[in-house]
């Protein structure tokens, strides 16, 4: 090429590039903030998967014109239009593959309804984006894909047979998450007495943060055969029972009402306390030193309750001792029969 066709093409190459700089510092700064202002989380997440793209997209814009404006060999052309079209494929696959994936977990976050958000359904999903892309790539470069294709076939076949463990892992996540009992962000507890949040399943195990902060893994394949207790279905509020002993002198109608009043206030004051629950007082037996109730109080939700069960302890104590309520120890009356020498 002759100089000037040099100077023509860095021309194009650095229009290009001023095009793609002013409109990713300019422009689009403004168009973010504008989708700021909306309710609507998609194009917030469409455009800053876009945006790092633009400069790479104008420059290779630019670099496209210039060769229709230069004289070069034909083989040259046709390698670096190939490379540019492989470019811009690939960048519309890692867009695609990422705002699908990022459309599911907003999806996810604002319905029960749908497959819920996790790594394994993200990266199922971005791996058939990829293919597809790929798949296109190679029917652009003029390579038929159907022996690809079989290829893939019969080795997928070797690699099935090879990694049992690791399919059974993988399609026992896809069946947990497709029965939409166990989804990432609910509370559940194990049948061997494990709890904790449900922080995400992978196409390998399940990742669940304890109450303590500790992470427990649990492969997918034993998580399917558990018995296991989600305390967010079929909704998040629960209700629990403290029991209480009061004496047999006391005044039972007195301690039901003194009993619910500390529960509404306990529930208006404490964090997560259902403040329109209406307190349930439940006499269950009769103890060897007390009369025995449960005062059965609700929160929004199971690791709520450790704190309001806390703060009606201390409030009920103190208000019984107000009231002249007694909380009896416990008595046992032992006779004793001592023989007597026979006389």
């Amino acid at each position: 090429m002759s100089s000037y066709d040099w100077m023509l093409f860095g021309a194009f190459v650095g229009g290009g590039f001023t095009a793609g700089w002013l409109l990713h510092w300019f422009v689009v700064p403004v168009i973010i903030r504008l989708a700021a202002k909306t309710s609507i989380e998609a194009d917030d997440l469409l455009i800053s998967s876009i945006r790092k793209w633009i400069i790479p997209w104008f420059v290779a814009t630019g670099i496209f014109i210039g060769l229709r404006r230069i004289h070069m060999q034909e083989r040259y052309h046709d390698w670096l239009e190939k490379g540019l079209m492989i470019f811009f494929v690939l960048s519309l696959t890692i867009i695609t593959g990422r705002v699908v994936a990022g459309l599911l977990r907003i999806k996810a976050k604002g319905s029960d309804t749908v497959i819920p958000s996790s790594s394994i359904i993200s990266n199922i999903i971005r791996v058939i984006i990829f293919a597809i892309g790929l798949l296109i790539i190679l029917q652009s470069l003029g390579i038929s894909v159907t022996p690809v294709l079989t290829a893939l076939g019969v080795g997928g076949l070797a690699v099935a047979l090879a990694l049992q463990d690791t399919l059974s892992n993988l399609f026992a996540g896809l069946q947990i998450l497709a029965a939409g009992k166990i989804n990432p962000g609910d509370f559940v507890k194990l049948d061997n007495g494990a709890e904790g949040y449900v922080q995400d399943i992978t196409w390998r195990s399940a990742t669940i943060r304890s109450v303590a902060d500790h992470i427990i893994i649990v492969p997918n394949s034993k998580l399917s055969s558990m018995i296991v207790t989600n305390y967010n279905l079929p909704q998040r509020e629960i209700a629990f029972a403290v029991e209480v002993g009061v004496s047999y002198d006391s005044d039972l109608e007195q301690v039901e009402q003194v009993t619910k009043e500390v529960i509404r206030e306990t529930l208006q004051q404490t964090e997560g306390g259902v403040k329109e629950f209406e307190p349930l007082i439940r006499y269950y037996a009769f103890g060897e030193s007390c009369i025995n109730l449960r005062a059965i109080m609700r929160v929004d939700e199971y690791t709520l309750q450790h704190v309001a069960r806390h703060s009606f302890i201390k409030k009920l104590h103190e208000r019984y001792r107000r009231e002249g309520i007694n909380i009896p120890f416990p008595i046992r009356t032992v006779y004793m029969k001592q023989e007597g020498s026979g006389n």
